[in-house]
């Protein structure tokens, strides 16, 4: 007999249910941008960050907060968008380091090209599909989640 500790064979149906749907929806998202607007989620994720800083300006440790990635993921993510045209670093700091990190005009419209596919995108394979019912479920319980996981007074996010 196969050990499967304390979850019942539901249980294990439901999360392998969800395990792959959520990697199905998460491939076809992240295909659809690359395709649509020609940026990975990475750099939608970056420029999203980016876009939404209220002083048009980050520094690599807040947006690796923000993301939750390592600082040096953050790092190199840049040095490629910067090749790209999308951010630009300034110099601030100790030892003129460059901290600060901006959107271009060339990121400001990447955003703004990649949020109409993006958003009809999720709108097809993950709204319009839900009754309000599924919906008010899964926030419920995606918020009762982070709730959890993240605890209070965590703010990285």
């Amino acid at each position: 007999m196969t050990q499967t500790g304390d979850l019942g064979p539901e249980e294990w149906e439901l999360w392998g249910a969800w395990t792959h749907a959520q990697r199905l929806l998460a491939q076809e998202i992240d295909t659809a941008l690359q395709r649509d607007s020609g940026i990975s989620k990475a750099e939608f994720s970056v420029l999203m960050t980016l876009w939404r800083a209220d002083a048009g300006e980050l520094r690599v440790g807040e947006i690796a907060a923000s993301l939750r990635w390592d600082k040096s993921r953050v790092s190199h993510q840049l040095t490629r968008m910067e090749k790209r045209g999308f951010v630009t670093r300034s110099e601030s700091g100790a030892h003129g380091r460059r901290t600060g990190i901006t959107l271009t005009e060339e990121g400001r419209g990447a955003v703004r090209e990649a949020l109409t596919g993006h958003a009809g995108t999720l709108r097809r394979h993950f709204f319009a599909p839900l009754t309000p019912e599924q919906a008010a479920a899964i926030r419920a319980w995606s918020e009762g989640t982070i709730a959890r996981l993240e605890g209070p007074g965590d703010t990285s996010a």
